[in-house]
């Protein structure tokens, strides 16, 4: 084992350590005491049914991540990367076909090792605490869906960069940079209209109150909007959410049914102007530049080191290639993305704040604001007070009690 080999194993077991302590740090952190803030929208039952959730979801989590960490670590020292090109290399030998397999097949008995535990959080887990809506053949659908989308869209994304790693010589990683940020934009555009009616259904909102209150803030804000959908999330789980979609003039407002049935007009309507301060306060060209940046740095660095045979050796290759050492760097990298992840995380957080003002500032009613996102937390059984290390790490979103603290300050 030489010492790059050493240095992912310790990554690896880093990584996992990290997030053992931070879930466990998170479970210790529960209060039994209902936060009185929330009095009026949890009952003493349900607030235990959030803490179970919770809890549900960590041992969960953690006995698929020990598990799946343990085939890797078996598979790593059997020899499994340097068997898989073998066989590869038996059905096809080009550098761009064998890696599309080599890859493709990895991928394939990454997605069969997780199937049980998907099948697992959705139908037992899910079902336990009444989210799931998720029907069999609708799970199975999503998935047969996405490795349809995969090949049509990711094979070609992969050769592309398999191609100018082969071919294009030191100047290649930007050539990748600007193919993958290229992709990723087109992407953006196209999914709305293309991607997400393969997954669910979008309707146009049928006129009343709801669609009127909506269109007159966004006229009252100068925000254009083409059109407000109706998603039907209720398919796959009572939670409910909302987002954006398209880009321009062809701004669309896609409400999930389940919010639509749980709030009142005037939450979704501070809901909604909550997105609407994402789009004012730029914050989707700011994500998509970091995230354009990172990428950026991720192929940088990918080129200084897929030379490098030591690479090769500690995943016991045979052969040196562009398509195993994409893989073999994914481990390397770990720790530059989990610094990379945090800094995106906190960023976001800040952002929701931001987001949180605006929408109070502009509709006048925070009230309606913190009632909109009590119920969102109550309906779907959230952490009241998660761990600051499990916030660090891994929240897009500051904890509910944070984020309703920030808003009565405003208030005030």
């Amino acid at each position: 084992m030489n010492v790059i080999a050493v240095i992912i194993l310790i990554v690896l077991l880093f990584e996992f350590a990290l997030g053992l302590v931070s879930n466990l740090l998170n479970l210790k952190s529960l209060k039994m005491e209902l936060p009185e803030t929330l009095s009026d929208v949890y009952e003493p039952k349900e607030y235990r049914r959030s803490q179970e959730y919770t809890r549900s979801k960590t041992y969960f989590d953690l006995l698929s991540g020990a598990f799946q960490l343990l085939v890797f670590l078996v598979f790593w020292l059997l020899g499994g990367f340097n068997l898989l090109d073998t066989f590869a290399r038996g059905i096809v030998e080009h550098p761009i076909a064998t890696g599309l397999i080599y890859i493709g097949v990895l991928m394939l008995l990454h997605t069969l090792l997780s199937l049980p535990f998907s099948i697992y959080a959705t139908f037992v887990i899910e079902e336990q605490f009444g989210f799931n809506k998720t029907t069999p053949k609708t799970f199975v659908l999503d998935i047969v869906k996405g490795i349809g989308l995969l090949v049509v869209l990711g094979c070609p994304l992969l050769a592309a960069v398999l191609g100018f790693f082969e071919y294009a010589g030191g100047m290649a990683w930007i050539y990748v940079w600007g193919s993958v940020t290229l992709f990723s934009l087109t992407m953006a555009f196209i999914a709305p209209s293309w991607i997400m009616p393969l997954f669910n259904k979008f309707t146009p909102m049928e006129p009343g109150d709801l669609k009127d209150s909506i269109f007159g803030y966004a006229k009252s804000v100068d925000f254009t909007i083409s059109n407000i959908l109706v998603m039907d999330g209720s398919k796959r789980s009572n939670k409910a959410n909302a987002f954006f979609t398209g880009f321009g003039k062809n701004k669309r407002i896609a409400l999930f049914d389940t919010l639509i049935e749980k709030h009142t007009i005037t939450e979704i309507v501070a809901v909604v102007a909550h997105e609407i301060g994402h789009y004012k306060k730029h914050h989707i060209p700011i994500g998509i530049l970091i995230g354009v940046c990172s990428t950026g740095v991720l192929f940088f660095l990918l080129s200084l080191i897929l030379d490098t045979s030591q690479l090769y050796d500690a995943f016991g290759m045979e052969r040196q290639s562009i398509y195993s050492g994409l893989v073999f760097f994914g481990f390397l990298y770990t720790p530059v993305e989990l610094v990379l992840s945090a800094g995106r995380m906190a960023i976001s957080r800040y952002h929701e704040y931001q987001a949180d003002l605006w929408s109070i500032q502009t509709t006048g009613d925070p009230t309606s604001l913190v009632d909109g996102l009590k119920r969102l937390s109550a309906d779907s059984l959230s952490n009241l007070t998660p761990h600051p290390l499990q916030v660090f790490l891994n929240a897009s979103h500051p904890p509910l009690l944070q984020r309703i603290s920030a808003i009565q300050k405003h208030k005030e």
